[in-house]
């Protein structure tokens, strides 16, 4: 059995090979990626795969069994790239595809839901087996942040008080092989998330705790936090779209009361304290 694994060269992808490569041989498993030529360090074979050109999915796609379906990163493609995806893994015979979705994908006021949406309707309707795992925020994800709030001694967002039920990268990873290797997820559809919220205050304490330094959480409106971001050299489509997943999260967009991740991976969650302690380790 050949599993393939798009996006294998970004942060999912990479954690999610590696772990693979402890439990199967290297030899069944294909990294599907826009630059074979950055996969070479994976140690596992590798196949030009760019969700926005057809004839390399359906070339790449040839003998996979099982499709480990990462979504892509270019917002306003999503939706027409990942149906290119699906209907060359129906042209060639792949028999199942789990597809990394969004947590309350159906009704989620994030802007990132309406293409996960369409996805899953388009995957449900390919008449491929499929589980559809909507993964809940990475916890990581602040962690840019909070690199700058040590310096600064403030942590900005626009989220409030809104609970965050993140997870690890390396969870969501743990999760999707083992629904990839275990046949009783078919057609499933899984909301995933940490098992214990959290706020971006709570998030400023922690820090404080394991670093000694003090850093308070500040709350801006969320045209001042795009601004801000602006400023600290992103673009402007990404700095107001990281500004409205604060809208979100004040909404409790990123909170779910769920141990649908713990069950899967049969262990807790990683906990927010660790993955903080990890990276002032790092």
């Amino acid at each position: 059995m050949k599993i393939g694994i798009t996006g294998a060269t970004g942060q999912l992808g990479r954690i999610t090979v590696a772990k693979l490569k402890a439990i199967t041989s290297a030899e069944n498993l294909v990294a599907l990626v826009r630059a074979p030529e950055k996969a070479a360090d994976l140690g596992i074979e590798s196949r030009l795969f760019d969700y926005s050109i057809p004839k390399t999915l359906v070339e790449s796609l040839k003998d996979i069994d099982k499709l480990l379906f990462i979504s892509g990163s270019e917002m306003g493609q999503r939706e027409i790239q990942h149906k290119n995806v699906i209907d060359a893994a129906k042209a060639t015979g792949v028999k199942e595809i789990v597809y990394t979705s969004l947590l309350h994908a159906d009704t989620s006021s994030l802007n990132l839901a309406k293409e996960h949406l369409a996805t899953e309707l388009a995957l449900k309707a390919s008449g491929i087996t499929y589980t559809i795992l909507r993964n809940g925020w990475y916890t990581e994800n602040y962690l840019g942040s909070l690199g700058g709030a040590l310096q600064s001694g403030t942590l900005v967002g626009s989220a409030g008080e809104g609970k965050i039920s993140s997870a690890s990268r390396e969870d969501y990873a743990e999760a999707a092989i083992n629904v990839l290797t275990n046949e009783i997820h078919a057609n499933k559809t899984y909301e995933l998330a940490g098992d214990k919220a959290y706020t971006l205050s709570d998030l400023a304490a922690e820090a404080s705790r394991q670093t000694g330094k003090t850093i308070e959480y500040q709350n801006v409106l969320e045209k001042e936090y795009t601004e801000i971001l602006i400023k600290q050299g992103l673009p402007d489509a990404l700095a107001a779209s990281i500004a409205s997943w604060d809208i979100g999260a004040s909404k409790d967009d990123l909170f779910y009361e769920t141990n649908t991740l713990s069950t899967l991976l049969g262990r807790p969650t990683t906990a927010l304290k660790d993955t903080i302690r990890i990276f002032l380790e790092q």
